[in-house]
């Protein structure tokens, strides 16, 4: 399962937060001779977009770009608005509307991503 991007967009439709988490697979190199076997084929690709909004901040929206086998979407946008008022909202040099540069906030939701791609969910003491 992956969780690929998380946006936060402001009231006015500006992008305030982007973290693209999903890094793909390296593969090694391989070297061909003369002539070529080729296999296409065709894959077809689905992402799953997820929409947030909490009452007590209006207008923010929170989206979460993600395969959509991942379990725990709602949980993980829960705790992307718990991360965001704890981190950003808290934080006495952040002004609502502006870009969230705040190093805590990123660390805390690099951290809830990777808990949410291993285990699916966020339990309640998460």
């Amino acid at each position: 399962m992956a969780i690929f991007s998380v946006y936060v967009v402001n009231k006015a439709g500006g992008l305030i937060y982007q973290l693209d988490s999903y890094a793909p697979r390296s593969e090694a190199e391989k070297t061909f001779s003369y002539p070529l076997d080729l296999l296409l084929k065709l894959h077809d690709e689905r992402v799953l977009v997820a929409f947030g909004q909490r009452d007590g901040i209006r207008g923010i929206k929170f989206v979460v770009l993600a395969d959509p086998r991942q379990a725990g979407i709602d949980s993980l946008l829960r705790k992307i608005y718990e991360i965001y008022s704890d981190y950003a909202l808290k934080n006495p040099f952040y002004s609502l509307e502006m870009p969230i540069r705040c190093e805590l906030f990123d660390q805390n939701l690099k951290l809830a991503l990777e808990v949410a791609e291993k285990a699916g969910t966020f339990g309640p003491g998460s």
